[in-house]
């Protein structure tokens, strides 16, 4: 498929997926906050249905599918977080990516781990997801989810 940004819901649609409505904030914050032609989301959980799909840790409780699947969600949540606030027609391209990993002692595949974000967005927007990342191994996450992922994403 061409990178044309017109297209983006037209891609959702073709791959049979649906952004789910914007998780609440569980503190003090907003879900996406757009300054000049970027969109900064808030880190976002792995929560699908309202429910935090997955809790603990990767490499003790967690396996590394689930826990790259979880990463997944946390993107689509992001995304949802840019549509409300801009629309999804209007990105240009994701600029960055920051996935943290609750990581259990010893555990170094933090990177694998949140391909599953980075993965999920270049399979919706092609070159134009392809982004800077980090990916990074803390001792606990908010709620005991096992991943949180941010985004930036360049806009019309």
């Amino acid at each position: 498929m061409a990178d044309n940004p017109q297209s983006w819901s037209a891609r959702l649609t073709e791959l049979g997926i649906t952004l789910p409505p914007v998780v609440p904030p569980v503190a003090a914050y907003v879900p996406a906050v757009r300054t000049g032609n970027h969109v900064h989301t808030s880190g976002q959980l792995p929560i699908a249905d309202g429910n935090l799909a997955v809790t603990g840790k990767v490499g003790a409780g967690v396996s590394e599918d689930a826990a790259k699947a979880a990463a997944r969600t946390c993107a689509l949540n992001a995304l949802a977080a840019v549509h409300d606030l801009v629309g999804i027609d209007s990105v240009v391209r994701i600029v960055k990516v920051v996935g943290f990993v609750a990581s259990a002692e010893g555990f170094t595949g933090q990177p694998g781990i949140v391909n599953g974000a980075s993965e999920f967005l270049g399979e919706v927007f092609g070159d134009a997801g392809v982004h800077a990342r980090s990916a990074v191994g803390v001792a606990e996450l908010p709620l005991g989810a096992p991943v949180e992922v941010e985004l930036i994403a360049e806009v019309r």
